[in-house]
C-alpha cells in the first residue's frame, strides 16, 4: 500500500511577491488628477450656459437696457430743437434701462444657487466637489464675470448710440465714460452677486428674489410716502442710500445733493456683498445640503 505524498509547493504567481518581501505597488491605468478651483469653475460654467433660464434672463436684460436706453435717446433727440442740450450728459439716458434690467441680473443671481436646492441637484454638486467653499466661490466667479461682461457690452452700446444721436449735448469726459461703462457694470454685477449669496442663504428662489427686489425698490418707494417733517432725516437717508440713487451716481444723476458720490456706491456694494458672502460660507459649512 503506497503512502500518500505531500503536495508539492507551487510557484507564486507573477503578481505575487516572494515570501518575506513586500507586495508590488499597484498602479492604476486611470490617471489621478488632484482637483482644484479650476475644475469647479469649469463645472459651473457648463451649468450656467446650458440652462435655458440663463439665455432668457440675459436676453430680457439686454432688451431692456438697450431698448429703453435707445428709446430715451430717440425721444430726447426728437425734442432737441425745443430743448437746450448743452448741459446734458448723453450717457445718463442709459440709467433708465439699466435700473429695470438690474432686476433680471438679480433673478439670475438667485437662480444660480437657489434653483439647485429646489431641484435637489445640489446633492450631486456637493458629492462631485465636497469642498463647499470651493463650490460657492466657483459659482460667484462665473456669475460675476458673465454679469459684468453682458452689462458692459449693453452699457457701451447704449452710450455710443446716445452720444451719436444727441449732437447738441456736451461730450462726456473720460472719467464720465469710465463710470458709465466699467463702473456701473461692476456695480450691477456686484448686485447680482449679492443676490447669488442671498439665494445660497435662503435656499428658496421665490423668497430670495422677493428679498432682493424689495431691497432694490422698497427704500425709494417708502421714502416717497414719508410726508411727515419729523421723518425728514429718515426720508433723506432712504433716498441717498437707495439702489436707484446709487446707480444714478455713476451717471451723475443723483436723486439728492448729499449722500454717496464718486465711487462710494461701488465700495458700499462691495462691503455688503463681502459680509454676506462670508455669512453664506459659514452657513454652508454648518448646514446639511
Amino acid at each position: 500500500m503506497s503512502t500518500p505524498q505531500p503536495p508539492m509547493p507551487q510557484a507564486a504567481p507573477d503578481w505575487q511577491a516572494a515570501a518575506g518581501s513586500a507586495y508590488p505597488t499597484y498602479t492604476s491605468p486611470i490617471p489621478v488628477v488632484r482637483t482644484h478651483l479650476g475644475h469647479a469653475i469649469a463645472s459651473e460654467w457648463t451649468k450656467i450656459r446650458s440652462v435655458r433660464s440663463t439665455m432668457w434672463t440675459l436676453g430680457v436684460f439686454v432688451l431692456l437696457v438697450v431698448g429703453i436706453g435707445l428709446l430715451a435717446g430717440v425721444v430726447v433727440a426728437g425734442h432737441a430743437s425745443d430743448t437746450d442740450l448743452s448741459d446734458e450728459n448723453p450717457l445718463s439716458y442709459g440709467f433708465f434701462g439699466l435700473l429695470l434690467g438690474s432686476m433680471c441680473i438679480i433673478t439670475l443671481g438667485v437662480l444660480t444657487t437657489a434653483s439647485e436646492y429646489g431641484t435637489g441637484m445640489i446633492r450631486t454638486t456637493m458629492t462631485a466637489c465636497p469642498s463647499r467653499g470651493r463650490v460657492l466661490t466657483a459659482k460667484a466667479l462665473v456669475f460675476f464675470v458673465v454679469a459684468f461682461v453682458i452689462t458692459l457690452a449693453s452699457a457701451v452700446l447704449v452710450a455710443l448710440a446716445d452720444v451719436a444721436m444727441l449732437d447738441g449735448a456736451r461730450q462726456p469726459s473720460g472719467g464720465e465714460w469710465f463710470k458709465a461703462t466699467i463702473g456701473v457694470s461692476l456695480y450691477v454685477a456686484l448686485l447680482g452677486l449679492l443676490s447669488l449669496v442671498v439665494g445660497s442663504i435662503i435656499r428658496h428662489s421665490a423668497g430670495a428674489i422677493t428679498i432682493m427686489i424689495g431691497l432694490l425698490l422698497a427704500p425709494l418707494v417708502i421714502a416717497l410716502f414719508m410726508f411727515s417733517s419729523s421723518l425728514a432725516d429718515v426720508r433723506e437717508a432712504l433716498f441717498e442710500y437707495s439702489i436707484p440713487n446709487q446707480l444714478g451716481v455713476f451717471y451723475s444723476t443723483s436723486l439728492s445733493e448729499s449722500g454717496p458720490s464718486g465711487w462710494d456706491p461701488l465700495w458700499i456694494a462691495l462691503g455688503i456683498t463681502a459680509v454676506a458672502f462670508a455669512g453664506a460660507l459659514a452657513l454652508l459649512e454648518k448646514r446639511d445640503v
